[in-house]
């Protein structure tokens, strides 16, 4: 590279976290490293607010970060710098579009998260990773007019997959749709996505993008990738992310965020000799 990395964006579920969705003393004690180099540290994800703000409090990080994939960009200290909801209208079709398929559906609104069932174990993952428990509602009409993300679950990956390129077809150049998981498809604003999610938080620290390292693991990271300086993806993620990474680190259960900074991005915090 020919420019040094000031500042650093990570995803959250399947990177900076491993497989329980636990910081692990060792990647605390890289960001730590990092900062102490003066680099940087915020992140990124498709969790709400809410789900964010205990890696926020773990790490210390009152810098802006971007929840629902960048389409709300905020402070810890609970400051909103913008907040992209979907077009109420395209709720309302999305919904008729998906009809009765068997899939669960969640929608999150006002930093709240209403599902079709409170059972199953991606619940219970999402208890964690939303930091609340789900309100359940078989009506999400009220919900229409806020939506920052509407979600739908199946453990049925033909299934999943045909429902994106459904929805894609129907909805792709008015939203943004994208699968942050293989059992998961997430609907955003056409501004929530990490590729413009990192262009406001590079900007908010006064970082050009050419010198903003991102790491990530699934296809909804593919957009920050193509922004950002360095690329680095984790090693347990799909073959088709991996292959669009500039570099390639250890999974989430073997500490690659920290592997990462220690091997690929703190060498590259300095040019001749220079953080400038």
């Amino acid at each position: 590279m020919s420019e040094s990395i000031r500042a650093v964006v990570s995803d959250v579920d399947g990177t900076l976290v491993d497989r329980a969705k636990q910081l692990t003393p060792g990647t605390i004690a890289a960001v730590d490293r990092l900062r102490a180099a003066g680099i940087d540290f915020t992140i990124i994800s498709a969790r709400p607010r809410s789900g964010m703000m205990p890696i926020a409090d773990a790490l210390g990080l009152d810098g802006a970060m971007g929840a629902f994939n960048g389409g709300t960009v905020f402070r810890r200290d609970g400051t909103v710098l913008c907040q992209h909801h979907i077009e109420p209208a395209l709720v309302a079709a999305l919904f008729e579009v998906v009809g009765a398929a068997p899939v669960d559906r969640w929608v999150f609104a006002d930093d709240r998260w209403y599902a079709s069932t409170d059972q199953g174990h991606h619940v219970a993952s999402e208890r964690i990773a939303s930091n609340q428990a789900p309100i359940v509602t078989q009506d999400f009409t009220p919900l229409f007019g806020r939506a920052d993300k509407i979600t739908f679950v199946s453990d049925d990956p033909a299934l999943l997959a045909g429902l994106h390129d459904r929805v894609h077809q129907a909805f792709g150049d008015r939203a943004t749709v994208v699968q942050s998981q293989t059992y998961y498809l997430d609907v955003t604003a056409r501004a929530a996505n990490k590729g413009d999610g990192v262009a406001l938080l590079a900007s908010a620290m006064e970082v050009p993008l050419a010198r903003l390292a991102v790491i990530g693991d699934q296809a909804n990271d593919l957009a920050m990738f193509d922004r950002a300086g360095l690329s680095i993806a984790m090693g347990q993620g799909p073959i088709e992310v991996r292959e669009r990474a500039g570099f390639v680190t250890a999974g989430n259960d073997a500490d690659g965020v920290a592997q990462a900074i220690d091997t690929i991005i703190l060498p590259r915090c300095y040019v001749t000799g220079s953080s400038a």
